[in-house]
Formats: structure tokens, C-alpha cells, sequence
């Protein structure tokens, strides 16, 4: 079975949107979930980058005409100079829009078993965390959907043979043999030939990390108020490190290294302009970053109840009542 055992059971029944691009792994996603008669609608960007953008963009209408999906395209045009890290935000702020205003509640991208020994391996070589090599998760919870992978534990080869057995017509990102791009040498060099000869060894064992990352680093969430966060601190910096990533990460950013390390030395930051972060010795606030002015009745309350001060405007511009509710 190449879509993970958990896949159906979270997606029927559910508005779901696939992250589509015409290429191997999205494609067998699209067919693979209409033989498990899950119902999905589609997303494109064409960054008219290569002669087949917008070949690849019409087969995506056409599949949609066909099969009687809903197709969002956006077309983009973006300077080479950080394109990576741009097109990322562009693409992911896009299905979030679809997301919200078309009230769909999960998004499916078709990240597989290659992609993440690549990243485990890139991460490996700088000198990082279990919960940096795994990278990404079958599941996340986002802010107001899931993010859900169901190819995470099937690998391209295998994808490529579905495609090709069924005579499924598909695109071949060139730019995706370069070399020149540090995760397409690794993909050439190491995770190719040991998915290859170890597919199976190596499934299992992210399936064993995995469990292991989610019962070390489970969110430990005392309340939460709207879109602010108190949690336990653990004692254990790393933890809490831990623990802020993934609450960030579900409010749709996610922290770089240099943001972590600051948390870690001034244990109150906010975080481009959007996020408040505090560490006490017992608790961890997380909240949106607001500025505004409060009246001194309101601010002694919050002084009284130990809440950061960069945290308070965002309590009283949602208007919560400490006297009709405690903070733990």
C-alpha cells in the first residue's frame, strides 16, 4: 500500500486540498487518493521557471476538468537571487489563502520517504537534533488545518513504478539534477542509493524515531486563549526550545537558529514583529505581538497575575477578564 495507513481514515469525510505540481510524487498522490475514494480539490504555482511551467499547469486544469476538482492557480515570477526561500512563502501563504477562504480542512503535500532521509542527511552533516533530522511529520497541526504528508513512508521509485504501470502521463523537473543545489547532491550521491538497497530498514527506523521524537517532545500545554499559549516549562531548555518551535510552527512560521539561541539568552523576544515568546522558570507564553495602550487598572491585574509585559497588550486587545477567569 503506498499511501500510509493513517491516511484514509484522517482524510475522509474532510475538505481536503492537494499541493499539486505535475511531477512524479504529486501526480501518483493525486490518483492514489481517488483509488481510496478520498475526496481532494488542487493547487498550483506556475513560477515560470522552465519551458514546461506551463505545460505542467495545463495538465493540472485538465485533471481537474476531468475528474471534477476545483483547481486554484497562481502564477508568480520571482528573481533567481533567494528564489528557494521565496517561492516557499509564496506557495505555502497561497494555499493558505485557499485554506481560509474556501474552508478546507487539511493540506496534502507529497513529501515521501526520499525527501526525508535527504533532509535527515543535509541536517546530520551540520550538527543537529533528532527533531531537526526528522524535519517533517506525517501530521502537523497548523493554524486552522493539518498539514498531512501520506507518501511519507513510500519511496520514489516505487511512485515512479505506480505512474508507469497505469500509464499515468507526468512531468520531470530538470532543475531537479543539478548539482549545484546542495539537497540534489545528496539526493544523487547518498539517499538514492540507500533507499535503493535499504528501503525497508530505513522506513522502519523513521517509524521508530518518529514515536520516539513524539513521546520526548510532546507539547505540555497548561492553557490556551485564543491564539496565546502558556505552557510548562520543563527545566530543560532544550525542551522548551522544543516545545516553542512547534506552537510557532503551527501559528505558520518557523524559527531559524539564530531566533532559538535568542530565546535562549534574553528568555523574553518577539520575533519578527509577530510573536511574543517568554520564558519564566515555571512557564512559557506564546502570544501574537501586539502594541497598544492599556489602562493602568488593566496592567496592575496582569501584574498581579505574573504575565509578561509584552504580553499583556495581546490579552487586553482580545479583552480577557481576570476576574471571570484564572491563568494557570
Amino acid at each position: 500500500m503506498l499511501l500510509s495507513s493513517r491516511s484514509p481514515e484522517l482524510l475522509r469525510n474532510q475538505k481536503n486540498l492537494l499541493a499539486f505540481s505535475a511531477g512524479i510524487d504529486s501526480t501518483a498522490l493525486f490518483f492514489l487518493l481517488m483509488e481510496a475514494n478520498i475526496d481532494f480539490d488542487i493547487a498550483l504555482i506556475n513560477y515560470h521557471t522552465r519551458e514546461s511551467s506551463s505545460k505542467e499547469a495545463l495538465y493540472a486544469r485538465e485533471l481537474a476538468d476531468r475528474y471534477n476538482k476545483k483547481c486554484y492557480i497562481k502564477e508568480v515570477l520571482l528573481e533567481p537571487r533567494n528564489f528557494e526561500h521565496e517561492a516557499r512563502q509564496i506557495r505555502y501563504t497561497f494555499f493558505e489563502e485557499i485554506i481560509r477562504h474556501h474552508h478546507y480542512d487539511n493540506l496534502l503535500t507529497a513529501h515521501h520517504l526520499n525527501d526525508r532521509l535527504e533532509w535527515f542527511l543535509m541536517q546530520l552533516t551540520k550538527g543537529a537534533g533528532l527533531v531537526e533530522m526528522l524535519g517533517f511529520d506525517e501530521v502537523e497541526k497548523r493554524k486552522g488545518y493539518l498539514l498531512i504528508r501520506p507518501l511519507i513512508y513510500t519511496d520514489k521509485l516505487s511512485l515512479k513504478k505506480y505512474l508507469d504501470f497505469h500509464h499515468i502521463k507526468y512531468f520531470i523537473d530538470e532543475s531537479n539534477f543539478d548539482e549545484k543545489y546542495k539537497r540534489n547532491y545528496f539526493r544523487k550521491h547518498f539517499a538514492t542509493p540507500l533507499i535503493k538497497k535499504y528501503k525497508t530498514g530505513i522506513r522502519k527506523s523513521f517509524q521508530y524515531l518518529q514515536k520516539d521524537k513524539e513521546a520526548l517532545f510532546d507539547i505540555d500545554i497548561l492553557q490556551q486563549i485564543k491564539d496565546m499559549y502558556i505552557l510548562q516549562s520543563s527545566g530543560d531548555l532544550n525542551r522548551d526550545i522544543r516545545q516553542i518551535d512547534k506552537i510557532i510552527k503551527q501559528m505558520g512560521y518557523i524559527l531559524s537558529s539564530a531566533q532559538k539561541e535568542e530565546i535562549v539568552d534574553k528568555k523574553e523576544v518577539v520575533i519578527a514583529d509577530r510573536f511574543v515568546i517568554c520564558l519564566q522558570e515555571k512557564r512559557i507564553f506564546i502570544s501574537p505581538f501586539i502594541k497598544t495602550v492599556m489602562p493602568k487598572p488593566y496592567k496592575e491585574l496582569c501584574r498581579k497575575a505574573k504575565i509578561p509585559a509584552k504580553i499583556r497588550p495581546y490579552l487586553y486587545t482580545i479583552g480577557y477578564d481576570f476576574t471571570s477567569t484564572e491563568l494557570l
